[in-house]
């Protein structure tokens, strides 16, 4: 009978981390590894900018990633934000905005995916 308490824990934890991550706009998807497609947005962000790029590891192995337009910082600056897909395979990826970066933001994603 100690199961069943377990068992609802690890349920509701499951669904928690299954929710789409508020405040973010979905950019798209990929068939791409989260960390090929995090890498990618980074290197593009970094070389168009010719600044630093921050990166944040938000699950274990690269598998989520939120890289920061150059400029911003954790926690609460503009980002792309790099996880598996919420159902299947592949990668979904979302911007989070604040202030005015954004647009241009977007569309290096995109070149990613």
């Amino acid at each position: 009978m100690k199961l069943i308490p377990l068992l609802g824990l690890t349920i509701a934890i499951s669904a928690c981390a299954a929710q789409p991550v508020a405040n973010v706009q979905q950019v798209g998807t990929s068939q791409k590894a989260p960390n090929v497609v995090a890498q990618c947005i980074a290197q593009k962000w970094a070389d168009k900018s010719q600044q630093q790029v921050v990166s944040q590891d938000t699950l274990a192995n690269d598998k989520g990633v939120d890289v920061y337009v150059p400029g911003q910082q954790p926690p609460n600056g503009a980002a792309a934000v790099v996880h598996p897909a919420w159902s299947g395979s592949g990668t979904w990826v979302g911007f989070r905005a604040s202030g005015a970066a954004g647009s241009q933001s977007t569309g290096d994603i995109q070149a990613c995916l």
